[in-house]
């Protein structure tokens, strides 16, 4: 099993063009986190889940797992509009396994396990394109949890979900977790971060504010920023 935690942010920044979106990020994430990463829009969230994913590099600072350059390959990234490939919902599950270098017997077994996980097992064999967007949402989710994902990433994953299917999302989100997978997300909605998260990070015009546990920062946050934020008086 790969050593990956803890996962350390030293100095982070990212300026495409020289513009600076990140500045001076320095995190650790340890091992069965639930962080959910909060921010007015263009403080930096969606970069930051890039970034630590390894989707993108930092333009300063570094990234390390467990001491390591090495990105490892137990992670997964979920972003809010997951793309869907013109086969059946197995077959986007099953690709995924085949791309992770799962040996092909065991890609039918895992993917359907996975499928089973979220609720999907009866649209297994449907076009995933012709799905609903939160039927979409839990097939790209158990995509990734079938990879058996450490540490996974949640990029706004309920953003354009109607109420019913973002409270499916979450239950998925709980049992990954559950399962042993650390989580760090990042979202718009308060609620959502009161009942998912276990850590608040707060980003602030692309540096971090505040983090702190989750009910203290509902509670009593420790930066005038966050204040603003709770009290929606940010930009």
């Amino acid at each position: 099993m790969e050593t990956m935690f803890p996962l350390s942010l030293a100095g982070v920044g990212f300026a495409p063009g020289g513009t600076p979106v990140l500045q001076g990020v320095t995190l650790d994430i340890g091992q069965h986190s639930r962080i959910v990463i909060l921010g007015a829009n263009g403080a930096g969230k969606s970069v930051l889940i890039r970034l630590m994913h390894g989707l993108i590099k930092p333009s300063a600072g570094s990234i390390r797992w467990a001491g390591s350059d090495a990105r490892p390959s137990a992670q997964a990234l979920v972003f809010q509009r997951p793309v869907m490939l013109r086969r059946s919902a197995l077959a986007n599950v099953a690709y995924g396994l085949k791309l992770d270098g799962t040996p092909r017997p065991e890609r039918q077994r895992r993917a359907e396990t996975a499928l089973a996980r979220v609720g999907l097992a009866h649209l297994a064999h449907r076009p995933a394109r012709v799905l609903s967007g939160g039927e979409q949402q839990r097939v790209a989710l158990a995509r990734a949890w079938a990879l058996e994902p450490r540490i996974l990433f949640l990029d706004e994953p309920t953003a354009s979900l109607d109420p019913n299917a973002a409270a499916a999302v979450e239950r998925i989100i709980r049992d990954i977790h559950g399962a042993g997978t650390s989580i760090v997300m990042s979202t718009h909605n308060l609620g959502q971060a009161r009942r998912l998260a276990d850590e608040i990070i707060f980003l602030h015009r692309g540096r971090v504010a505040e983090r702190t546990p989750a009910a203290l920062f509902f509670q009593q946050p420790q930066s005038a920023e966050a204040d603003d934020f709770l009290k929606g008086e940010l930009p």
